[in-house]
Order: C-alpha cells, then sequence, then structure tokens
C-alpha cells in the first residue's frame, strides 16, 4: 500500500470514529472533537509525541485564556481593546506564515477568535465555550493516536513520512511577504469577529466562527488569486458534500450511516489531499473542504437530536458559509491591490510550484 492511500484511510478512520464516540455521548460542542482530528491527520505527519499533544492543547487554552484578558479592555476601552485583539490574531497568523507549525496557528487562531466572540456577550459562557474546547481538542487527539494505531505507516513499509506538508525554502521564509499575509489573514477574521462581538447570539455562530478562522489561515502564504479561488472551492466542496449527507441522513438518520458518511467524505476529499509522500498541490482546497463540510453538517444533526428546526438551521448555516466566504474573497483582493506590485510576485510563484 502506498503512504498516500495509508494517509487517506487513516483520515477516514481517525475523523470517522471522533464522530461516532462524540456524537454518541453528546458532550458539549462534541462536533469539534473530530474537526481537531481532522486538523492533524490532513496532514502527513508522524505519530504524535505525548509532547506535542500537549503542546498543541497547551497553545488552544493559553491562547483563550489568555484573550480573557482582552475583554475587560473590549467591554470599557473598546478602541483600546480592538487594537489587542488584532495584534493577538495578526501574530496567530505571522506565525504560521513565517514556517510554523499550521496546526498549532489554527488552535490560536480559533480560541483567540472564539473566547473574544462570545465573552463579549457572556463570561459564563464563555467559560463553558473554552472548557468545551479543550475537552473536545483533547479527544480529538486521543482519536489521532487511535488512527495511528489502528492504520500505522507500517502498512506501506514503515515510511516516516516528511514532518510537514511542503518543504520549507533553502533561504528561510521571507519576512516582508509573511506580514503581508498575516495582514490580509487578520482582515479576513476581525471583521466577522468583529461583527459576532455585536452580536447578542454569539454561541450560536461558534461554527461558522470556526471556519472563518481557518479561513484566514488557508490564506496565509498564498497570493490574492490562488487564496480567493481556494477560499471559494473549498466552500463549494465543502457545502456540496453536506448537501448530500444531510439529504441522505434525512432518510436513513443513523448513526453508524453518519459516520459512514464522514469516512466516505474522507476517502474522496481525501484523493485531493494527500499524493505520492506528500500534499497534492490542492491539499489545502481540499482539507479545508472537508472541514467545511464537518463543521455545516455535525451542528444540523445535533439540532435534530435536540428537536429544533434542524433543516431550516441547516440552510441557514450554509447561508451564512457562503457569505463569510464571499466577504473573505472580498477581502483578499482589497488588501492585496494596496501592495506594491512586485511584492506579490513571490507568493504567486510558490503557489504555482
Amino acid at each position: 500500500m502506498e503512504i498516500a492511500h495509508v494517509r487517506i484511510l487513516r483520515l477516514a478512520t481517525g475523523t470517522a470514529l471522533s464522530m461516532w464516540v462524540s456524537q454518541a455521548v453528546g458532550w458539549d460542542l462534541s462536533f469539534i472533537a473530530p474537526v481537531m482530528t481532522l486538523f492533524i491527520l490532513a496532514l502527513p505527519l508522524p505519530a504524535l509525541t505525548l509532547a506535542m499533544g500537549i503542546k498543541f492543547l497547551a497553545a488552544m487554552t493559553l491562547s483563550m485564556y489568555a484573550s480573557l484578558l482582552l475583554l475587560p479592555w473590549l467591554l470599557d476601552y473598546q478602541l483600546i481593546g480592538l487594537l489587542l485583539l488584532i495584534l493577538a490574531l495578526y501574530w496567530s497568523f505571522y506565525f504560521t506564515a513565517k514556517g510554523g507549525s499550521p496546526v498549532l496557528g489554527t488552535f490560536v487562531t480559533v480560541g483567540i477568535a472564539l473566547s473574544t466572540a462570545v465573552g463579549s456577550v457572556s463570561l459564563d459562557a464563555t467559560l463553558m465555550l473554552i472548557n468545551g474546547l479543550i475537552m473536545n481538542a483533547t479527544i480529538g487527539i486521543v482519536f489521532v493516536w487511535i488512527a495511528h494505531a489502528l492504520v500505522p505507516d507500517a502498512l506501506a513499509g514503515g515510511f516516516p513520512g516528511p514532518a510537514a506538508g511542503k518543504p520549507r525554502d533553502a533561504a528561510g521564509p521571507d519576512l516582508a511577504e509573511a506580514r503581508w499575509s498575516a495582514l490580509r489573514s487578520t482582515m479576513i477574521v476581525f471583521p466577522v469577529a468583529f461583527w459576532f462581538m455585536l452580536s447578542g447570539a454569539s454561541t450560536a455562530y461558534v461554527p461558522v466562527m470556526i471556519k472563518v478562522a481557518s479561513m484566514g489561515q488557508q490564506a496565509t502564504n498564498e497570493g490574492a488569486r490562488l487564496a480567493g479561488r481556494s477560499l471559494i472551492m473549498s466552500t463549494i466542496i465543502g457545502g456540496f458534500g453536506a448537501i448530500i449527507g444531510w439529504n441522505v441522513l434525512k432518510v436513513v438518520p443513523e448513526l453508524s450511516v453518519y459516520a459512514l458518511l464522514v469516512a466516505l467524505g474522507a476517502l474522496v476529499f481525501g484523493r485531493r489531499i494527500f499524493q505520492g509522500k506528500g500534499m497534492h498541490p490542492d491539499a489545502g482546497t481540499w482539507s479545508y473542504g472537508y472541514l467545511t463540510m464537518i463543521v455545516i453538517l455535525a451542528p444540523a444533526v445535533m439540532d435534530a437530536s435536540s428537536g429544533s428546526s434542524a433543516d431550516a438551521a441547516f440552510w441557514s448555516r450554509l447561508l451564512m458559509f457562503v457569505l463569510a466566504t464571499l466577504y473573505g474573497v472580498a477581502a483578499v483582493y482589497v488588501v492585496d491591490a494596496f501592495r506594491p506590485p512586485h511584492a506579490g510576485r513571490r507568493a504567486e510563484q510558490a503557489g504555482r510550484s
């Protein structure tokens, strides 16, 4: 078996098992556990060490609790608080843009965005959200280890796999490009987070905020044309997958069928995530598309189990994803319009290569 096939099968196994267990138990925000599993298994990483798993959890925990320090400023000194929030988001994107771990950067971005958006509405809700995210992130990482145990690299002859998706430039990252990329990603996420802060129902928008935070990371280190195309395509393919899954579940509303749909999504999307010994050229688009499918579909399934108007909520959430994506694409082009003509050349060339 080729190493790419092993990774696809592991992505399907780990994400589906994480989804099945989380939905069977049904704790708060349980759909986030498979999202965390997906984040890690969608990269050609070796099995996580205990130290690395703790590092990911510590990054998310510290970012969320540190974000609570922004709340007094956001509530009482709004301008200063907003500037501090912009700096915090900028740093999380700059960390990834200059070569840091995309998983770690995404964990930090999600933590900052969610804790401040919900915290501006209710501190109690924020503490519940933080506890729920930490628990789900922990369970998600546990299923990463389970997936590696069930589908080890030994199936491909013990191939260890690279430590990251794309090899780094031997000359090191272009820090000017990294700063510009981080600024653009901040402009994608911050206005949406600010809008949620003004809303009285921020907790209901957690799935959308996860998508928006991931959009910022998705646009990192890409030229405007490539970033815009990736954002649109990931939403289209993820939304299409969610619509198919939702209609199947309306006919056969069984947990096992749900988990099998999640596994099938990984098998289909995984062919465009992994290729050869590394990543497919369109890996970012398809991995975020798979993320979009789960983040749209899973809350709707939870709504159905609680007796809510799940069908209306599904289509409403899908519309919000589309609107957020269109805004993200517009933000990419507006920000890059102010970039010097020669500054984005290297990012475009790197994306095409």
